[in-house]
């Protein structure tokens, strides 16, 4: 990598020190990290992170057993977890939408409810299926569901009540976005945050009203976007980072003033993955383009973003990595695993043979599980030294593009038209999910 400016070492020496004082500065809504659920895009804190006992180092059939499974529509959408049920989102004979609520423990469905929704996407992304794509949200209380006609419905987790629903392009009048409803919501307080509409919209949670929207634009095959948007604290500010088709900004959560912004290149907009917070810096990977470190900066005048490093050896493309100890573990374009140094800029290492297309990842101390889009679970050691595979397991024929989630001593793979409960170590009493 060659050094973009001429002040390159110092921003360096400036990462290394702010890595020391703060590897990750993230701060997540009380509400949705309770441990032993699951409720949102990339679980608890909305990073890839779970803590729990260390899980075994085999995923063979002795370790890792089948509780139950459940044939359902297909869907991209991640599966929800609370503590006593499991909440998915599906597209049914490309007519209907379908949101589906198990019992945890038995896999018994206790309630659905549909609602008319269905769209074909355009191009290279048609092959794959017009599928619901976005993840919900649970808050305690209620599931927050995107659906595919740019359309956010807040449903009753009790019984599926329908409390309210909002059409994006209805209200605003833009476009259908042309891959559908992406973003996966997230909740704050009393707030859903989600990229809608041709823009970034906050709503009351409770009643569906629209309290802001900004970075507006005017939506269609070049304004929808394909990133989440995440919570964090940047130069001490709370704030949401929010990553367009074209750039990347931070909004003020109280009235979506835009902080900061910086323009994020990749091809045909391409801004795929969600982005990643590393103290006061924000690491992204754009589609046949590149790599980006970028830094927010505060002073009197206000926000500043300045460009750390780019690498355009190292491509991401769909999958967001996930941040063990300061250094970056990344499935990349190329559809091999590597893992960056974000202080010194450098790929550590790059495994030798390649993936399927997309890979979702949740870590554990220093323990990565991957769910692969062919199907299989891979377990990896987090080792900034070499790429070391520890165990992997073909669990399915059917693409696995949704999140994996990972619960306690349980896993649950929503492949593409079967929702399955695996589990690891002994089951977890009836009682204390009952709690």
């Amino acid at each position: 990598m060659k050094p973009i400016q001429s002040c390159r070492k110092a921003r360096l020496l400036s990462v290394a020190l702010l890595f020391c004082a703060s590897t990750v500065s993230f701060s997540a809504p009380s509400s949705l990290t309770t441990t032993g659920t699951w409720p949102q895009w990339r679980g608890p804190e909305r990073n890839g992170i779970v803590t729990a006992a260390p899980w075994p180092e085999s995923l063979d059939a002795t370790h890792l057993k089948v509780v139950w499974q459940k044939t359902i529509g297909h869907g991209y959408g991640g599966p929800i977890v609370t503590k006593d049920r499991v909440f998915t989102v599906e597209t049914l004979k490309k007519k209907q939408e379908i949101v589906r609520a198990f019992d945890r423990l038995s896999g018994e469905q206790l309630w659905e409810r549909t609602w008319d929704g269905s769209m074909k996407v355009p191009f290279f992304a048609a092959k794959n299926g017009s599928w619901v794509r976005s993840t919900p949200a649970f808050d305690g209380d209620c599931l927050y569901v995107a659906g595919m006609r740019d359309v956010l419905v807040c449903l009753k987790a009790l019984d599926g009540t329908v409390k309210w629903r909002v059409d994006f392009a209805d209200k605003f009048g833009t476009p259908l976005p042309d891959f559908g409803f992406v973003c996966s919501p997230l909740v704050i307080d009393n707030a859903v945050y989600v990229q809608a509409g041709g823009g970034t919209v906050k709503l009351d949670k409770g009643t569906g009203e629209i309290l802001w929207r900004t970075l507006n634009d005017k939506g269609g095959m070049y304004g929808s976007a394909f990133s989440s948007p995440v919570f964090c604290t940047l130069q001490g500010v709370p704030q949401l980072v929010v990553q367009t088709r074209a750039e990347m900004a931070g909004v003020d959560i109280k009235n979506g003033t835009i902080l900061w912004r910086q323009p994020v290149p990749a091809y045909r907009g391409m801004n795929i993955l969600t982005p990643v917070v590393l103290g006061n810096t924000i690491f992204t990977s754009t589609y046949r383009n590149a790599s980006f470190l970028y830094r927010v900066d505060r002073s009197d005048s206000g926000f500043s973003v300045s460009e750390i490093w780019r690498d355009k050896k190292s491509q991401g493309y769909m999958s967001t990595p996930v941040v063990i100890d300061g250094k970056i573990y990344l499935h990349q374009r190329n559809r091999k695993f590597s893992c960056l140094d974000p202080v010194t800029s450098k790929v550590l290492w790059t495994s030798k043979k390649p993936f399927g297309q997309y890979w979702s990842l949740v870590a554990n101390d220093h323990t990565i599980l991957a769910l692969d889009q062919k199907g299989e679970l891979l377990l990896i050691e987090a080792n900034p030294q070499a790429f070391t595979l520890l165990d992997r397991r073909k669990i399915t024929k059917k693409d696995t593009w949704a999140h994996v989630a990972v619960v306690d001593d349980q896993i649950f793979v929503r492949e593409l038209n079967a929702i399955t409960a695996y589990r690891w170590h002994e089951p977890v009493a009836a009682s204390l999910l009952q709690e």
